[in-house]
């Protein structure tokens, strides 16, 4: 019986093993754009929301590049294995690091090596939290490729040959790493240039000056017996900013007294 063919991602190329030379006939991400290059067991996952609205659109055009990278075909063995149980006993199984290392190997393969350009990352809750600033440094790269965990985690071995960087959604865990993915992918795309088609939406959101962002208001002007508030009809544009800072100060300090104390340890005296 003949194998079956490797699974691809909703559109999306995912290259498995092979000592063939790559059919170049076969779609590729656009060279020049902004690439992101996923390791998982199931690339059928993207670009799940990455392919809708804006993101989606900005794929379609060839702002930015999505390609998957199918884990299971360079498993171990006849069923392809490419977990194990954790050595010194445990629950769960553990992502094997033969295994992983041939598919970073493959999914890195004209990828820059300093990881400024091109992030090597695995998607875990024990790395540093993904932040706004990091979504930023990346839109600066080239491109990220991102290692989704399964299970119990990878072996460490593969992640300390490779220097892997662990970055975290947030406090909490999941069954796998696609969905946080996905969220550090839209975080990134989105300040890629022309994406979004307004610049000046990125410059003014959350976190992007150290504070929580002012509150929204739009038509009608009055709901449910609630108005907007009176000074973002006044046309005094100089009164409307003072008004926004001051309501992202004040949502700031209520909400992420961390971010709060960062933001007065770094505001000038």
């Amino acid at each position: 019986m003949s194998a079956s063919p490797p699974r691809r991602a909703a559109g999306r190329l995912a290259v498995t093993p092979s000592l063939a030379p790559r059919d170049l006939a076969r779609p590729r991400p656009p060279a020049m754009a902004w690439q992101a290059r996923i390791i998982t067991l199931f690339p059928e996952a993207f670009p799940g929301i990455l392919g809708l609205s804006l993101t989606g659109r900005a794929l379609k055009e060839g702002r930015w590049g999505l390609e998957t990278f199918d884990l299971r075909p360079f498993g171990i063995g006849k069923h392809r294995n490419v977990d194990d149980t954790p050595a010194g006993g445990g629950a769960g199984m553990v992502l094997r690091a033969d295994v992983l290392d041939r598919a970073i190997d493959t999914a890195q393969r004209g990828a820059p090596a300093d990881r400024a350009d091109w992030p090597l990352v695995y998607l875990s809750p024990r790395g540093r939290p993904f932040t706004q600033t990091m979504a930023r440094d990346w839109s600066r790269a080239k491109g990220v490729t991102m290692l989704c965990g399964r299970f119990e985690g990878v072996d460490q071995r593969v992640l300390d040959h490779h220097r892997v960087e662990e970055v975290s959604l947030g406090d909490f865990v999941l069954t796998g790493g696609e969905l946080a993915a996905q969220a550090m992918i839209d975080a990134t795309v989105r300040l890629l240039p022309d994406v979004l088609g307004n610049a000046a939406s990125t410059e003014e959101e959350s976190f992007s000056a150290g504070l929580l962002e002012h509150p929204h208001y739009t038509k009608p002007a009055e709901w449910n017996g609630l108005g907007i508030p009176p000074v973002l009809l006044s046309g005094n544009h100089a009164e409307i900013d003072r008004w926004r800072q001051a309501q992202a100060e004040t949502i700031t300090r209520a909400r992420r007294p961390d971010l709060w104390a960062a933001w007065t340890d770094g505001k000038p005296d």
